[in-house]
């Protein structure tokens, strides 16, 4: 049996809340981006020179908890994320591999349980063969069966890039992870 972990980008809802106030109570302010390669988290790809986008302020597991009716407490925060301005297709629908793997990056794998509190992680250095690196911190993440999401986010600037999370465990479903 091989097990299937899907990255999950920003939810539509999320994202059109977004688009106008951000999670710091700050107005998005578009703008159109020249150079490109900034990773963005609505469709799951790096920005292109000539589009328009935004960096708003996203606090993912807020927004997961109070979708679940739970309260993360200490563990809420909230980081910086590049998103398209207007509506977009979001991500492809087949991965090839996971967003933003870009060998010798660091990446924090940080395990929620249904409660949204932090029950452990760990430090990723995303190896030549990302996937494989990726599907083990997911396989280990996923072993302990309190964890309900996993958050990834670069080391370097703390931004969170996607998240994956255990079947059952979505705001409205069971999104996220699904054995094939």
């Amino acid at each position: 049996m091989t097990t299937t972990y899907t990255p999950l980008p920003i939810p539509p809802d999320a994202l059109a809340e977004l688009r106008v106030v951000d999670d710091a109570g700050r107005p998005c302010v578009p703008y159109v981006d020249p150079e490109g390669g900034d990773p963005l988290r609505c469709c799951l790809r790096p920005v292109a020179p000539g589009e328009r986008v935004a960096l708003v302020s996203y606090a993912p597991l807020r927004r997961w908890a109070a979708g679940r009716g739970v309260d993360p407490g200490a563990y809420d925060e909230q980081g910086p994320v590049f998103l398209h301005a207007e509506p977009c297709e979001g991500p492809a629908r087949e991965r090839t591999e996971y967003p933003f793997s870009r060998a010798g990056a660091l990446r924090t794998v940080r395990r929620y349980d249904a409660r949204g509190h932090i029950v452990g992680g760990r430090l990723l250095e995303i190896p030549e063969e990302g996937t494989r690196g990726f599907d083990a911190a997911f396989e280990e993440a996923f072993a302990d069966p309190e964890v309900a999401l996993v958050h990834v986010r670069a080391v370097e600037y703390g931004c969170f890039h996607f998240e994956v999370r255990r079947e059952g465990y979505g705001a409205g479903g069971g999104e996220g992870r699904a054995e094939v």
